[in-house]
């Protein structure tokens, strides 16, 4: 078994077949029966080249005479994975990254090429100065492109939007794996319990200090594989998330709706607030998807979801009145590139139907919630375009709702009305998140 061959076998499918890196990791890790060390380095591997994947092409231009568009997609994957190792892996020493990179084209059948990885590897070994980034003062978009190897497009919006001082703030939190954060199962049990039940396990838990009944884990392993986990005691949730949840407050006996839930962790964290009293219609537009809610709602003892099919765009079918509802709409998902380094380079990420669709899915949402009652926006993105400014068209044109406060009690990095709140990976350490919530007038 070669971790070097899983690693680009994984890569290949995220970059050929549009693959999600870690639905693609995680099946791979299980199919090839990976052991804790060699998961490890395959999804150091993994996520490494996909962070960097525009410094490594930079670096490859710098030492190839074959243009990179020219380059075989293998052969490039395999000269992004041996730079990787040379340049940014402390541990692995120069001579196995070139050896085993050599090993690997040849593995793959890439004869003519090994000569040419080993010829590149080989260089940028014996060089003094590895690479050279841009000249920052004649083109410092292009210098903090690829330094930070994110596309200029998207860092121009940020700096457009939030200023330079937190779009380098954001550009530095790209690197790494996020902190695994677990919900506690109220329902089960409590957040002492569970730190106790971890550590008999050798996980480290401790909680978070932006929201109650969360717990920030180390030293986990694979989290399906911990009893607290098998007997729903938690389950794994972003603190943005979490705090979306309590932006929407949802108490026993409330009528709640989520109509984009899927994976449905706000629909689980909902019915704790509301000790799994009340209803909670979790809709999404895919069969499978709604499994995935059902299966998790009966691990973690949940009975107060029910699931259904339906489109949050176009469905106007009849609902019960709720007390809550909540749109965590589809978003270019620009705050969660830590998780899912691949976004950065999607070709349609400021797609202009994209926030049209958030709109509608707000404005239909909006018909079912009860004089009083509380609607809650979302996304998982940093881009005022998917944010703020749906969420002030809306106030705009719906003058039957108001702007309800959000007292959520965390630092915000930019000035915004007191009814919406953008979390900051590198402030809040949580994803990048946008959250607005409006009150049905009486």
């Amino acid at each position: 078994m070669n971790t070097r061959n899983i690693a680009l076998k994984i890569l290949f499918s995220v970059e050929q077949d549009g693959a999600y890196s870690a639905l693609a990791l995680n099946n791979s890790i299980k199919e090839n029966k990976l052991n804790h060390l060699d998961s490890s380095f395959v999804s150091a591997l993994v996520y490494g080249v996909l962070e960097r994947r525009l410094t490594l092409d930079y670096i490859i231009k710098q030492y190839s005479k074959i243009p990179l568009k020219k380059i075989d997609i293998k052969t490039k994957l395999i000269l992004r994975l041996g730079i990787f190792q040379i340049l940014f892996m402390d541990k692995v020493p120069d001579s196995a990254a070139v050896n085993e990179s050599v090993i690997l084209a040849k593995k793959n059948k890439l004869y003519k090429s090994a000569g040419f990885v080993n010829g590149i590897l080989r260089s940028i070994t014996r060089a003094e100065v590895k690479y050279r980034l841009p000249d920052g003062k004649k083109d410092k978009l292009y210098y903090l492109s690829v330094k930070y190897s994110c596309p200029t497009d998207i860092i121009s919006l940020w700096i457009k939007s939030y200023g330079e001082e937190i779009t380098l703030g954001i550009l530095e939190s790209l690197f790494g794996r996020p902190q695994l954060t677990a919900r506690v199962n109220t329902i089960k049990t409590s957040a002492d319990e569970v730190i106790k039940e971890l550590a008999k396990e050798n996980v480290n838990a401790k909680k978070s200090p932006l929201i109650e009944n969360t717990l920030l884990l180390s030293n986990t392993g694979s989290v399906e594989t911990l009893r607290a986990y098998k007997e729903g005691k938690l389950y794994i949730q972003d603190c943005a998330s979490q705090l979306c949840v309590k932006a929407l407050n949802p108490e026993p006996g409330d009528i709640v709706l989520d109509v984009c839930s899927a994976p449905g962790g706000k629909s689980f964290t909902a019915a704790q607030y509301m000790n799994n009293s009340g209803e909670i219609y979790a809709f999404d537009i895919y069969e499978h998807k709604l499994k995935l809610i059902n299966d998790t709602a009966k691990r973690l003892g949940i009975t107060s979801i029910k699931t259904a099919i339906r489109n949050a765009d176009t469905d106007t079918s009849e609902l019960p009145l709720s007390d809550k509802a909540l749109c965590d709409v589809p978003c270019s998902g620009l705050g969660i590139i830590l998780r899912k380094p691949e976004i950065r380079y999607k070709d349609d990420l400021f797609n202009p139907e994209l926030p049209k669709l958030q709109y509608r899915i707000l404005c239909n949402t909006s018909e079912y919630v009860k004089a009083g009652g509380t609607l809650v926006y979302s996304t998982c993105t940093l881009n005022p375009e998917e944010n703020q400014k749906n969420a002030e068209k809306f106030l705009i044109e719906h003058t039957d709702f108001e702007p309800l406060p959000l007292n959520l009690n965390v630092e915000r990095l930019i000035d915004e009305p007191e009814n919406m709140l953008t979390l900051f990976p590198q402030a809040n350490h949580t994803d990048g998140f946008f959250i607005s919530a409006f009150r049905k007038r009486n």
